[in-house]
């Protein structure tokens, strides 16, 4: 059966020995292939399987013919009647490979923020036995200018079920008193003008549900963050196959890694959730 011109084309390119000069300069290594009297134009296509060697060689196996466009490893064949030169530019696997690390340590490192954002938020969360961490989110309208609780105050734990806070500045013990009330924590605190005590009532059964309410919600919101970090990722891959940077195939395999990564922190977040749980339910 005849292949055709182009395919008897594609079987020339592939059977010649495609004498290959990679220019090390190049940020993308480009190359020059000679080949004797081709068409008005050619693209052909190296699929997966092409890869370039450590002693700047090109081997290329399932040389196909594609209509328009390349990227990534595919190349573009070009050149005009009567003329011996072709164009050929590709990136290497050493560039995808440094692309790849780099989105993925951007995104390695937002999803450990958002963990650490979650165990902060879980922690803020009352449990059965008393925990400094329960004041981390309470604001204090301090000279005028809302601060953290814990930053104008030492807070302590005397035993399991009371909390001890001592202001830095005694002057502001009131206002302590009133950011603590106003908190929706559920405490009352005992102030002797130089500390504040706070006793922990036990937790009926009725305000466990609604801590745990408040533990699901946050849950939630982790793994919203998570979700939105994975689709920034994907853009990012996105982006640089419009710049010619990578192909198609290269975006779908640099997503499914970056998949593998974000279901490994799902897991972290699950797991924190159901320690939490475990801890609100705890009598």
């Amino acid at each position: 059966m005849s292949l055709g011109y182009k395919g008897n084309l594609m079987a020339q390119f592939y059977l010649t020995s495609m004498a290959v000069a990679l220019s090390p300069a190049s940020h993308l290594r480009s190359a020059s292939l000679l080949y004797k009297n081709p068409p008005v134009e050619t693209r052909l296509s190296v699929f997966k399987d092409a890869t370039l060697s450590s002693s700047a060689s090109v081997s290329c196996t399932n040389i196909g013919v594609t209509p328009r466009g390349f990227c990534g490893n595919q190349l573009i064949v070009k050149r005009m009647r009567n003329k011996r030169f072709v164009g050929v530019r590709c990136a290497t696997m050493e560039e995808i490979g440094a692309e790849k690390s780099m989105i993925e340590k951007e995104t390695k490192d937002r999803m450990e923020k958002s963990i650490e954002n979650l165990r902060s938020s879980f922690n803020s969360v009352r449990t059965g036995r008393s925990n400094p961490a329960i004041l981390d989110k309470i604001k204090v309208e301090y000279h005028g200018t809302p601060v953290l609780l814990k930053s104008i105050a030492q807070i302590s734990t005397p035993d399991a079920s009371s909390l001890l806070v001592q202001p830095n500045d005694k002057s502001s013990s009131k206002i302590i008193e009133k950011a603590i009330v106003n908190s929706n924590l559920g405490l009352t605190p005992n102030n002797d003008g130089e500390v504040i005590r706070l006793a922990l009532p036990p937790l009926t059964s009725d305000r466990r549900k609604q801590m745990l309410k408040v533990v699901a919600k946050q849950f939630e919101e982790g793994k919203v963050a998570i979700r939105n970090i994975r689709r920034d990722a994907i853009k990012s891959y996105d982006n640089l196959e419009k710049e010619k940077k990578l192909s198609e195939d290269n975006v779908k395999d640099l997503s499914s890694d970056l998949q593998k990564v974000a279901d490994e922190y799902m897991k972290k977040i699950d797991s924190i959730y159901k320690q939490k749980e475990k801890e609100v339910m705890t009598v």
